[in-house]
């Protein structure tokens, strides 16, 4: 008899899975208004900005939509803070630019495909520039942050701790999706502290002041993932005829409580990204992390990817991989989105009569996927942690020829687990995807011949029917040519 209570720890991750526990306490559920105080009767009680709020604080509005938005897209929290953002020095551009213009995208109709990443890590020896927002390396995307129109993914690695060097950063261009692989993330933000580990997602809103730190970082870079969305902002997907849960269930989403820092001592520097350029401080500023309190709907949150909920067939056939989705970003076009979010993790294949794995496909909309450990029932070899792959518009992609023989030849209809080692993921989206100089650079020149290049002809003529050249005549048993 199966006596525990739940297949997961606290945490989301199958019982020990992780290394080091959460440290910090969150606010669960998914949207949604929410409130925090770290000191006792700060909130206002029946107002949002009274003429002497508590503590002698100040109130300042934190606005992630425009004020006339729908209700279930309006975004607003209210911030009690020792001083106010407008307090801050001004800015001035960055002589280090780590961000690739997105006018040097290639477009292209070839599939990508990438081993491990390079370390993005920069070389130079200045203090504190081995840090996040200088590890951020643009891979591919489309769109424009001054018009907040599009994405951009990255792939990202540091040693340095931002904390440690006294260091903010926000995106006033976008928010940050990002998909830590090696190392955990501690981060602290405005409106508090989250602790974020491999197989987990962390979500920081355009515009949040944050600082990151990895404990592993001093022994190997801290590296995973980043989609910056320029375009609205992530929701769960609608789920039809699924019913009333499964997939990410909302409760599983966790957003952090009050906690603030109230040193006068103007030590920092506020790093900012603003229209794909690195902005910095003009002079040290006192810590951005003075929120004592909150309320509202527009903050950070996480989530823990092994508490996704897959469905699947349970006879035959395989679903499309929209079953998968874990967030989406919702387009214009209704049904479709800037990106989608899906992963594929642990869960078992039972189609009888089946081909299991993915399919050979041409899609309307593009695919960017990563994998952030193990291996993916699609490959049978290399497609690696670390590295990723594109597949734009049209472009065909599938099983390669060992994944494609694998299951040919398999000869029973047992069940089969898959993704218990790993997660892999994919960034679907209606766009187009550009290419990065770098990413070309450093992509698999072999990728298709290698995977699909020795794909064997299979095709058999049933007895009887008569082989013509061109393109049939319309006649009763002309197929047309044998090509």
């Amino acid at each position: 008899m199966n006596n525990k209570a739940s297949r997961f720890d606290v945490d989301g991750k199958p019982l020990g899975e992780f290394d080091v526990a959460d440290p910090y306490k969150y606010i669960s559920g998914f949207g949604g208004f929410k409130e925090s105080e770290a000191l006792p009767d700060t909130l206002p009680v029946g107002q949002n900005s009274p003429l002497n709020p508590a503590h002698g604080l100040y109130t300042e509005k934190f606005s992630g939509s425009a004020f006339t938005a729908p209700r279930h897209e309006n975004l607003q929290t209210w911030l009690y803070r020792i001083l106010p953002s407008s307090s801050q020095p001004t800015h001035k551009e960055s002589p280090i630019q780590p961000f690739d213009s997105l006018d040097s995208l290639v477009f292209s109709p070839n599939q990508n495909r990438w081993p491990p990443f390079p370390s993005t890590i920069t070389d130079s020896t200045e203090p504190g520039q081995d840090t996040f927002p200088y590890g951020l390396k643009l891979v591919c995307g489309n769109g424009n942050p001054t018009t907040k129109d599009g994405f951009a993914i990255y792939t990202y690695g540091f040693t340095g701790d931002m904390h440690e060097h006294k260091q903010a950063f926000s995106s006033s261009d976008g928010d940050l999706l990002i998909l830590p692989r090696t190392g955990d993330l501690n981060i602290h933000t405005e409106l508090g502290n989250l602790y974020v580990r491999p197989n987990e997602l962390v979500l920081l809103p355009r515009g949040l002041k944050f600082s990151i730190s990895s404990h592993l970082s001093s022994v190997i870079p801290a590296a995973g993932y980043c989609l910056e969305l320029f375009q609205g902002h992530f929701t769960l997907p609608s789920l039809g005829a699924i019913g009333s849960s499964g997939l990410a269930n909302p409760r599983d989403f966790l957003t952090p409580v009050a906690s603030f820092d109230s040193s006068p001592t103007p030590d920092w520097t506020l790093l900012t990204k603003f229209s794909q350029r690195l902005w910095l401080s003009s002079k040290p500023s006192p810590t951005p992390f003075n929120v004592v309190a909150w309320h509202g709907s527009y903050y950070p949150y996480k989530y823990a990817l092994t508490k996704f909920s897959p469905i699947g067939a349970l006879l035959f056939d395989h679903p499309d991989p929209s079953i998968f989705t874990v967030l989406t970003a919702p387009a214009t076009t209704p049904g479709t989105g800037v990106v989608d979010f899906a992963i594929f993790s642990e869960r078992w294949l039972v189609g009888e009569n089946t081909f299991r794995p993915p399919w050979f496909h041409r899609n309307n909309m593009s695919e960017f996927m990563g994998l952030l450990g193990g291996e993916y029932d699609g490959k049978a070899k290399g497609f690696l942690p670390g590295g990723g792959s594109l597949h734009n518009c049209m472009s065909g992609h599938g099983p390669d020829k060992g994944a494609f023989e694998k299951e040919y030849e398999r000869d029973t209809e047992d069940a089969v687990k898959v993704g218990e080692q790993g997660i892999a993921f994919m960034w679907e989206s209606e766009r187009v995807m550009g290419v990065s100089p770098w990413a070309l650079e450093t992509q698999e020149e072999a990728y298709v011949e290698e995977s699909w290049g020795a794909l064997e002809r299979k095709f058999v003529m049933p007895s009887g029917v008569k082989s013509s050249v061109g393109f049939g005549t319309g006649k009763k048993g002309d197929f047309g040519a044998d090509f």
